[in-house]
């Protein structure tokens, strides 16, 4: 119940991991640093799923299934790659009780895996582009875990193409960061901006990253979806090589992109409130929940409330009535509020007299009166389009509210504690890590997208806020989970 979660204004922290134990979404397991992730919270993640996976058969991606176990000598073929993410690894030494010849990697990203049999694949540039997406689970041992956000194994989606040209890998990485921002900001109804990453901050073995970065409501940064541009590092690697329309031999370009069950970690962070689980109703698989109130004449309520509950599901809405008797309507509010069912409709037998029923928005929890007539389906269609704009628009401006232009270091010190910072940063590794140690914060993303860029003036040239040196460009700076 929603009396178990902590304040956020109390303990942002602490009321996370209370709303996702309480909502029973996630729970901890008896293995280190790993979850169990419950039928709640599955859920949101099914939903996910279907949704990605329909956007990308819509770009012409194709699923497959690779192994996931990965010999140490493919590991160790991409130089950067293992050197990004040996430290996160966890390895297969033994295996039938016997000492194994050659150790065995438990796939922290599929990359090499993925490049060996691409290798036995292509031959020439009729067998280019490969678009194939995997749907897997994933292991990096990780120090510090926190459910859903970082944990030792997770669920994603992992893309990998191969292409005949560097402009086609280029425009894969943008189409693909570009389908990420979609989702992000029309079915979790979450702001992003999305641009590249620094060097610093980019993937293992990529040329370049792009990213979406999400706000979420203590103001930290969460990093939401990347895609990367591999240049030709992995065909190297793999000895990858085809034949181009011109007769001569090319190594392959190699993109990769995903997105993991962090989402619904970002989902809870950028839309919840005190009270429980706040959904937008694209990602809820139950988006009416229907609490008929038992006084009176008892079977006749039940019945409206089933079949406006049939109705409602034959319109496509997800509906369900909790006609249990052990827990009171007042319970059940707060059960379901909890939960974050985006609408709740309250019939009792004065309701079914006068034609009409009471209807709570779970986001605004504001209530409203409507008639039991043929108007109800498209009234409840209209509430639940209105609540998935409404979520987007507040948490849009939750973020301008929070993002500041600073012109000094000084005040970016002050700044960084309150949201995200835009400033002017001369391009340098050394400076990024100077301002990461002093301030803990990050360059998050360099924007590329034109809105943002010209209502910020990202690529106005001027003078970096840390060295003093000049700066072509600001990027965005911000502390991140």
């Amino acid at each position: 119940m929603a009396e178990k979660i902590t304040s956020r204004s109390e303990d942002y922290s602490q009321w996370y991991i209370d709303l996702v134990r309480s909502a029973k979404l996630a729970d901890y397991s008896d293995v280190r640093g790993c979850m169990v992730i419950r039928p709640n919270g599955y859920a949101i993640w099914e939903k996910m799923q279907a949704a990605l996976d329909r956007m990308f058969k819509e770009t012409g991606h194709v699923n497959a299934y690779f192994p996931l176990f990965i010999p140490e000598s493919f590991i160790a073929k991409e130089a950067e790659h293992i050197e990004g993410f040996a430290p996160e690894c966890a390895v297969v030494t033994h295996g039938g009780g016997e000492e194994l010849a050659e150790k065995l990697y438990v796939r922290p990203t599929s990359e090499t895996i993925i490049w060996s049999s691409y290798k036995k694949w292509i031959q020439s540039y009729r067998d280019l582009p490969i678009l194939i997406n995997q749907w897997a689970n994933v292991v990096r041992w990780e120090l510090r875990t926190r459910l859903f956000l970082r944990t030792t194994e997770f669920l994603w989606q992992e893309g990998h193409t191969a292409h005949a040209t560097p402009e086609e890998a280029q425009e894969e990485v943008l189409r693909m960061i570009q389908v990420y921002k979609t989702f992000a900001e029309e079915y979790m109804a979450m702001p992003v901006i999305m641009g590249r990453k620094s060097d610093s901050e980019k993937f293992a073995g990529a040329v370049e990253t792009w990213c979406i970065e999400a706000m979420m409501q203590d103001t930290k940064a969460l990093q939401a979806g990347t895609s990367h541009n591999l240049g030709q590092n992995f065909a190297k690697a793999f000895d990858c090589q085809f034949q181009t329309k011109e007769g001569k031999l090319d190594y392959v370009w190699a993109t990769s992109w995903g997105v993991s069950t962090r989402l619904i970690g970002a989902l809870i962070m950028a839309h919840s409130d005190d009270r429980g689980l706040v959904l937008p109703p694209k990602l809820a698989a139950r988006q009416v929940v229907i609490i008929p109130i038992l006084k009176g004449d008892k079977a006749a309520v039940l019945e409206y409330a089933e079949n406006l509950a049939i109705s409602l599901k034959k319109s496509g809405i997800p509906a369900f009535v909790d006609s249990s008797e052990q827990n009171s309507p007042g319970w059940k509010f707060a059960e379901y509020e909890l939960q974050g069912i985006p609408l709740r409709i309250e019939l009792g037998p004065r309701d079914i007299e006068k034609n009409t029923c009471i209807v709570a928005r779970r986001d605004t929890l504001e209530k409203t009166t409507l008639a039991l007539d043929d108007s109800l389906i498209t009234n409840i269609t209209e509430i639940l389009n209105t609540i998935q704009q409404s979520m987007f628009d507040k948490a849009l401006l939750f973020r301008k509210e929070n993002t500041f232009e600073v012109k000094s270091y000084g005040e970016f010190k002050e700044k960084v504690e309150k949201g995200f910072v835009i400033a002017h940063w001369d391009g340098t590794a050394e400076t990024e890590t100077k301002i990461k140690e002093e301030t803990k914060a990050t360059i998050r993303v360099l924007p590329e997208e034109e809105e943002y860029v010209l209502r910020y003036e990202i690529d106005k040239p001027g003078t970096c806020i840390y060295s003093g040196k000049p700066a072509a460009r600001k990027a965005v700076f911000a502390k991140a989970y």
